[in-house]
């Protein structure tokens, strides 16, 4: 045991003389919130024509968490790739011919893996700049859009979810202080992160909703 508390004691001095030899490394934890939509056209037009579903009001925002590590290399002008989990979703109303669903408003959450690499600059001690490309991988949802789809066609209908990898952007400012950090970023995506197959005995189409969010999280550099 003291040998191993040994170990540990050299093992973390290194790291902290690393971090005040060499700061234009970082790794750490962050941790946040984000305040997320689903958007896109609100009309799903059928094969056979004429326009099925509606989806209005679709400007309410989720509230989910995100959290992941985070890597530093460079100073002044640096590259940040990041690790994290992040809940996004959205809130809208779904009508078929003017009914609407007996739910009423849909409230979609999604889990998702996102792994935004992003460029930046330092303009001043305490502020930088940054954005970058991300890749989201889905890991799960709670499937409302799939049942407010079976419920307002009396089960005459099946769904099928697509595009488990979307592709998107992130940009911001971050502030740090000493190893503390705060991040305020948007983010948005260049293709669809749902996309539903719909097919019933009739009818043949699909449609997609983006994603965006405002995001902000709290980091620590471990060293």
């Amino acid at each position: 045991m003291k040998k191993m508390m040994t170990a540990f004691f050299v093992i973390a001095m290194s790291y902290t003389a690393m971090a005040q030899y060499d700061p234009g490394f970082r790794f750490g934890i962050k941790a946040g919130a984000n305040l997320s939509n689903i958007n896109g056209s609100n009309d799903l037009t059928l094969s056979s024509g004429g326009n099925a579903f509606n989806f209005q009001d679709n400007s309410n925002r989720s509230l989910g968490f995100v959290g992941g590590v985070f890597f530093r290399f460079g100073k002044n002008v640096y590259i940040q790739p990041e690790f994290l989990l992040s809940q996004k979703g959205g809130k809208f109303n779904v009508y078929k011919d003017g009914v609407q669903n007996s739910d009423g408003k849909v409230d979609v959450r999604f889990s998702n893996l996102d792994v935004p690499v992003l460029f930046g600059v330092r303009v001043a001690k305490f502020l930088r700049i940054n954005a970058g490309p991300m890749a989201s991988l889905r890991l799960s949802s709670n499937g409302k859009i799939g049942d407010s789809f079976d419920d307002i066609t009396d089960g005459n209908s099946s769904t099928e979810f697509k595009n488990r990898l979307a592709y998107g952007y992130q940009a911001g400012v971050g502030f740090d202080f000493g190893r503390l950090s705060l991040d305020v970023r948007y983010e948005g995506n260049f293709t669809d992160i749902v996309k539903v197959n719909f097919d019933n005995a009739t009818t043949a189409s699909q449609f997609g909703k983006k994603s965006n969010l405002f995001q902000a999280t709290l980091g620590f550099a471990i060293f």
